[in-house]
């Protein structure tokens, strides 16, 4: 695959993923296209050396890994991980806020705030809607489907400049006043009925008819203006959710082309008596509110998954082979970084502003917020050197707090060496990223030979 149809098809990615529910339904597709078996957790599992499997948590969550011959303990597992959610606005419970007069009975959706959200580009949007919901059919029995109503529903309207004369000198937004968008005059909001609403989606999106009422549901707004290549040049790509499903696209990518020559190997490595491809790709949910959850990176999906593959494919006691397994292996934590910015380059060290489409970031802090170190930097550059990328280093301001992402707390958690790396971007947490339309593509050749490895 060349850059262009490699952009072609992220941009599809994310037009098709605003939640990372859909997200991973999608990748799940395209997994299970490419001759991946699914797994379910709470089933038996009969795994055999060869073979390419995936299994999900929460619908949120995923992990897909091929097996090499041999046994795990003896080879590792080459690993990477991403995250499938982004920061956004999610609809509260009792989504209908209660009409007031005073507000001119405006039909608008009660919001709450899901990870560190830069609220402004939020203003003036076409927003849609989507996510999961939970439903009781006639029967009594539950069900649970996805919705995406695609089209344009609701916008947070800004407050005019003759209303607010110090907009732009000193504006402050309140989450739970300013934030809640409409999506209906008074004539409408009158008669609108939430329950039958969800009930009306689920018929004509995804043809049940049963449903007897409406229990649940995790809905998010999302922009509907769609991916895009920008620039005279088309040097970005443009799109909500950048962060970070451009690095969960890359990782598949990655894992799928290094499959093409897995079998090949295999058989080589087979005769001379060598284990290899034991290959890895983990995308948890939950990573903009702290990963501390069943699905999230601090839970113990991953940890759970390698136990699994261990018990059936090592022949040593199950704790030493999985300690074995483990320092064998390796953890890419592919996450994006905070591209030099034109207009406050004095955001960034001098020596550490990584520019767009100058190729993958190493991230690095000394106070262990990504999990970078000599070794795995070493080890990275090398894979760069031999993919023939170019590669930058990205420090945080001493002056200034970092962030962070699922490498320190997977490396914490299974004692793997980690590398924290990812694409340097553009107002990232905004409604609409901006990462280097050749960046991502560098990140995948790197990525796919670090699964050749």
């Amino acid at each position: 695959m060349n850059k262009v149809s490699f952009n072609a098809g992220l941009l599809q990615f994310l037009q098709q993923s605003p939640t990372p529910f859909h997200a991973v339904q999608t990748m799940q597709a395209t997994l299970r296209e490419a001759g991946f078996e699914i797994l379910q957790e709470e089933d038996t599992w009969h795994l055999k050396p060869g073979g390419r499997y995936l299994v999900q948590r929460n619908g949120s969550s995923i992990i897909a890994f091929t097996l090499g011959q041999g046994d795990p303990a003896d080879a590792g597992f080459r690993m990477s991980g991403a995250h499938t959610d982004s920061p956004c606005l999610k609809l509260k419970p009792n989504a209908v806020m209660p009409a007031n007069p005073q507000t001119g009975g405006a039909l608008q959706f009660a919001v709450e705030v899901y990870g560190g959200v830069l609220l402004a580009p939020w203003f003036d949007r076409d927003l849609s809607l989507a996510g999961r919901v939970e439903f009781r059919r006639s029967d009594g029995t539950l069900g649970s489907a996805l919705l995406n109503w695609q089209r344009p529903l609701a916008t947070v309207p800004s407050l005019a400049i003759h209303l607010d004369r110090e907009a732009n000198s000193n504006r402050t937004i309140n989450a739970q006043k300013d934030l809640p968008p409409v999506l209906a005059l008074q004539s409408s909001a009158s008669e609108f009925d939430f329950s039958q609403w969800i009930i009306a989606a689920l018929h004509e999106q995804q043809g049940i008819r049963d449903v007897d009422s409406i229990l649940a549901h995790e809905l998010y707004f999302y922009d509907t203006q769609a991916p895009a290549m920008v620039g005279l040049n088309e040097d970005f790509i443009a799109s909500a959710r950048l962060d970070n499903l451009l690095s969960c696209y890359v990782a598949q990518q990655a894992l799928l082309a290094s499959w093409q020559g897995q079998e090949q190997r295999q058989g080589q490595e087979q005769r001379q008596g060598q284990a290899g491809g034991f290959n890895l790709l983990v995308c948890n949910d939950h990573e903009e509110v702290g990963s501390n959850s069943a699905c999230g990176a601090q839970g113990p999906f991953l940890r759970s998954v390698l136990a699994r593959i261990s018990a059936q494919l090592s022949t040593g006691t199950a704790a030493e082979s999985v300690e074995r397994m483990t320092r064998r292996s390796l953890f890419l934590s592919i996450d994006n970084a905070h591209g030099l910015h034109p207009n406050f380059a004095d955001k960034h060290d001098n020596n550490h502003g990584p520019l767009l489409n100058q190729g993958p970031v190493i991230k690095v802090n000394a106070n262990q917020r990504y999990a970078t170190n000599s070794r795995t930097t070493a080890l990275f550059k090398s894979l760069c050197e031999q993919a023939q990328v170019p590669v930058q280093s990205f420090v945080v301001r001493s002056d200034m707090g970092c962030g962070s992402t699922i490498g320190p707390v997977t490396a914490a958690g299974l004692g793997v060496e980690t590398i924290d790396i990812g694409v340097p971007t553009y107002g990232m947490h905004s409604i609409r990223e901006l990462a280097g339309s050749d960046d991502a593509w560098y990140l995948a050749r790197v990525v796919a030979r670090f699964y050749q490895s």
